[in-house]
């Protein structure tokens, strides 16, 4: 008998706008499209997806991404965004799906609270707590499979390892006042990362406690490799948590089985990185057939940094699964 396959694929598209002048949005299209048709996705995850805002006085709509999937396979396939009245202005996570969405809802503070730190380095000095917040949501869709089943798909993109503003510690953009005032930016980047993994985390067991064999898929962009922090909370791994009877609840890192090499989705100075992931419950772990990384193009992000351009600095990662 062969089996019926079914693909999901992940995909940062690097600031997808068609407000933008440059680059212009068509040269956008001629790169991107061939690299989504070649997924060839049943279910797309989607992150840095911007929303136009074409009438003031009406939500903002996902005008670039509908100009971006027409002619493709993908024009009529279900789209979310979340639940939220109007998608965000910019960085969105959509999912894109062949099948209907059953429901879907965005996760920013409804499972873990913003943590509350005093900050040490702030210029003038304050003895007032400082609530860090997560920069964006977690999509979390439930995905009506063609036998009935459901499939919750959590698309995420975490906080980059980029220091968060700490009050009065900047001189620019791009500069700080003083190396203690980055360290600390850089400490508050990494509890925002952490606290959406752990939200991810947490949602993710309530699913488990409903339902032990529930097929869930994390996808996106976790700004961190397989082995930092951000990753295994996600993961919980029974050699992290130390409990073999917590193996059923653990989500494999299905770009395990590529080879070394090719295990990686952005070039950062000419090292490569594995950002993006795709990781399974392990009744979906199960049914995975093959997965991919589409890096052989990759631009790397660090030498082209200064310069508009139509490419994602990131490498698309896909896998099929037995329906």
């Amino acid at each position: 008998m062969v089996d019926t396959l079914f693909r999901i694929a992940t995909f940062n598209l690097e600031n997808l706008d068609d407000d933008a002048d440059e680059p212009p949005f068509e040269a956008r299209i001629a790169t991107l499209r061939p690299q989504l048709e070649r997924l060839e996705a049943d279910i797309l995850c989607l992150q840095e997806v911007d929303a136009q805002h074409p009438v003031k006085s009406e939500p903002r709509s996902l005008r670039a991404l509908t100009r971006l999937l027409a002619g493709t396979r993908y024009a009529d396939y279900h789209i979310t965004a979340g639940d939220a009245p109007s998608p965000a202005d910019r960085h969105n996570p959509v999912i894109v799906s062949r099948w209907p969405i059953r429901a879907a809802r965005l996760l920013r503070h409804h499972l873990v609270p913003p943590a509350r730190v005093r900050l040490a380095t702030a210029d003038p000095a304050s003895d007032r707590e400082t609530e860090v917040g997560w920069d964006r949501p977690v999509l979390h869709a439930e995905v009506e499979m063609p036998d009935g089943r459901i499939l919750h798909v959590f698309d995420l993109h975490l906080r980059a390892p980029i220091a968060a503003p700490v009050p009065g510690q900047k001189t620019g953009a791009q500069s700080w006042k003083t190396a203690a005032g980055w360290a600390e930016g850089f400490y508050l980047a990494s509890i925002k990362r952490t606290g959406q993994a752990l939200e991810t985390r947490l949602a993710v067991d309530r699913l488990f406690d409903a339902d032990p064999d529930a097929l869930i898929v994390v996808a996106g962009d976790c700004n961190a490799d397989l082995e930092q922090t951000a990753v295994r909370i996600i993961r919980a791994g029974p050699d992290f948590t130390g409990n073999p009877e917590l193996a059923n609840r653990v989500l494999e890192p299905l770009e395990q089985a590529i080879p070394d090499e090719r295990r990686y989705t952005v070039l950062h100075a000419g090292t490569p990185v594995l950002l993006d992931h795709l990781m399974a419950s392990p009744r979906l772990t199960e049914r995975l057939r093959e997965v991919a990384i589409h890096n052989e193009e990759l631009t790397d992000e660090v030498d082209h940094a200064d310069e508009p351009s139509p490419v994602s600095y990131h490498a698309p990662v896909v896998a099929s699964f037995a329906l």
